[in-house]
């Protein structure tokens, strides 16, 4: 059982929402027991809900009182989240509660994600509904599912299941911003067939890691240049090649979300034992560099090597097919790839190499590349498949989903604008290298006036994501008053 919820955390109303949503699993594609808790919660507050065949829940909210004639407004978040863990802590998503850490003004997981991205919008729509403080018109509460992972619940939506003509999005990170615009993005798979040959006796095994990363979201943290934790285990394997080391792959892992910078990676290596003072004087020169490298942005960049004498691998990969991965890991771009010409300071197209993985008959990759131009993105994932073609990988391109062009007319951008400007002075207009299911709701709703909006959330997608306290207050607050502002 999850631990109980920090004392004197306002808005109580909105925290114990959240409360509710971070006691049960809800990681992608295992939504049922946090939709339960959701629609137990509607029940008990007299709320009419229905759920679509994609899986999303729609909770509609009768006006308040003197103000059943407005048009409907659509309140939008994501139940899933972003299940990842600090190598050391035992936990397992699929059946614990998230355990919550006050630290200062702050609210963090211990040592997971916090569930913040996107719980905290979800929360504070929960919240809006039942709030005897807040004047609003009907609602709408959309809570779409398997965002993290596809969007798969956004991509899923039709025509005709929401009324609303206006949607407020609460996945945006950054009090104070208004965002009108997203990025889209697609996937890329590349399958590389096992070649796997029988082990050769007298090779010493060792685990070969790299660890210690800061990680990130993939699209709002890719300009930070942060280290890739799969880029680097290449180059460490690369380096061992290089210096002649007779070495044979028997694995290779790193990352667990296509849309997270990995923070960590590794291999199984079999060694020949005259080889391994070599071996181990590789990876002191290389974690070196790295180090160096990184510095500013990874301070805690580990590359170690453990023997592992009772390993019990009977096979290795035959040496032209490790080149051939290595060779694909190496000349993957994993970082960003163009900046803006229209929006200073934006970043326009991207590529998180964000998974490699081993499995019986196969080693996987996969890519999230992202961009606020279509055909750039087409392009990126165009060049990802020649490349891993040309490496002898099946490649698989994933339905790609559109981004959210920005609408400076919006009527409901500039009521926001006015009434952020009345509460806490002016508002930054804003648009995010990341893939808000904007576009995809929009797409089933042509016409639809969107903004998103949000509290500060620091580190999604990685075990340091926390969320502050007193910007939630101020965005619920904010929140509120949009809802009473509107007419």
């Amino acid at each position: 059982m999850a631990n109980a919820l920090p004392a004197d955390l306002c808005p109580a109303l909105l925290w114990s929402c959240f409360d509710l949503l971070r006691q049960v699993p809800r990681g992608s594609g295992h939504e049922a027991a946090v939709l339960a808790a959701i629609r137990g919660w509607a029940d008990a507050h007299g709320l009419a809900h229905e759920t679509d065949a994609a899986g999303n829940l729609l909770v509609r909210v009768p006006a308040s009182p003197g103000r059943e004639g407005l048009g409907t407004v659509v309140l939008q978040g994501h139940v899933d989240m972003v299940c990842e863990k600090n190598a050391a802590r035992e936990f397992d998503f699929l059946t614990q509660g998230i355990d919550l850490v006050r630290d200062g003004d702050w609210i963090r997981a211990d040592g997971t994600t916090l569930g913040a991205d996107n719980g905290i919008g979800v929360a504070a729509a929960m919240a809006a509904a039942i709030d005897p403080e807040i004047q609003h018109p009907p609602l709408e509460l959309l809570m779409t599912v398997d965002e993290e992972t596809g969007m798969t619940g956004a991509f899923g939506l039709q025509p005709g299941f929401l009324t609303g003509r206006r949607l407020i999005n609460c996945d945006t990170e950054e009090e104070g911003a208004i965002y009108v615009g997203c990025a889209g993005g697609g996937d890329v798979l590349a399958r590389f067939p096992l070649d796997v040959k029988e082990r050769s006796p007298g090779r010493e095994a060792y685990r070969i890691e790299v660890k210690g990363l800061v990680g990130g979201h993939s699209g709002l943290d890719i300009h930070h240049n942060r280290a890739n934790a799969i880029k680097c285990l290449a180059r460490v394997i690369a380096a061992i090649d290089e210096a002649g080391v007779s070495y044979r792959l028997t694995r290779i892992d790193g990352g667990s979300m296509r849309n997270a910078v990995p923070r960590e990676a590794g291999c199984g290596m079999l060694v020949r034992p005259e080889h391994a003072e070599r071996l181990m004087a590789v990876l002191g020169d290389v974690g070196a560099v790295l180090a160096v490298e990184f510095a500013a942005t990874d301070p805690g960049l580990t590359v170690t090597a453990t023997a592992k004498p009772d390993c019990q691998c009977n096979r290795t990969f035959r040496k032209e097919f490790q080149r051939r991965v290595l060779r694909a890991l190496l000349a993957t771009p994993s970082s960003v790839i163009a900046m803006s010409g229209a929006v200073p300071g934006l970043v326009e197209t991207s590529n998180n190499l964000g998974v490699v993985r081993t499995t019986d008959e196969a080693v996987e990759l996969v890519c999230c590349s992202r961009s606020s131009v279509g055909a750039a993105l087409e392009a990126v994932r165009q060049g990802l498949q020649a490349l891993y073609k040309l490496a002898g990988a099946e490649v698989t391109l994933d339905d790609s989903y559109p981004g959210w062009k920005p609408d400076m007319g919006s009527a409901l951008l500039a009521r926001a604008l006015a009434v952020h400007a009345e509460m806490f002075g002016e508002a930054r207009i804003k648009a995010v290298h990341a893939g808000l299911e904007c576009g995809l709701l929009q797409r089933a709703n042509p016409g639809c006036d969107m903004i998103s909006v949000g509290p500060d959330i620091q580190g999604a997608h990685s075990p340091s994501e926390r969320v502050s306290v007193p910007s939630t207050a101020r965005f619920y607050e904010f929140l509120g008053a949009l809802l009473a502002a509107l007419d």
